[in-house]
């Protein structure tokens, strides 16, 4: 959920490098989706606005006690940090180690608060 789609494409697009997959107009509405640009029919990150009255006091409660909305994967957080800092990414936590992981946080400037994470250990999902 985002303030402004048009904002937020910039954004995920121009300064994070994401592809366009989906950009779709419906009145006074639109709705974006971007993807990896190395994976195009991989998982999908839905930009919209905040239409709904719930999303902007539960998105400011996120934001207002540091807690980000979303996370994404990294293999090397303090290179994510430096190359999205040098790009003006305006960072809330630098990366920290937390034990089982690495983290970083960062200001997405269309309300949410976006956690890079770096697994020190690979998971394995076991079969069932």
């Amino acid at each position: 959920m985002v303030d402004d789609v048009a904002k937020a494409h910039d954004f995920y697009v121009g300064t994070l490098g994401f592809q366009v997959r989906d950009d779709v107009t419906a009145g006074d509405y639109r709705w974006l989706t971007v993807c990896n640009p190395g994976e195009p029919d991989g998982t999908q990150l839905l930009l919209e606005p905040k239409g709904h009255p719930a999303a902007v006091p539960f998105t400011a409660a996120l934001k207002s006690d540091g807690i980000p909305l979303t996370q994404f994967l990294s293999e090397d957080v303090a290179a994510e940090y430096e190359a999205l800092k040098a790009k003006g990414v305006t960072f809330t936590m630098e990366p920290t180690d937390v034990g089982p992981s690495i983290i970083a946080i960062f200001d997405d400037t269309v309300g949410n608060l976006i956690q890079l994470v770096q697994l020190k250990k690979q998971l394995s999902v076991r079969p069932r």
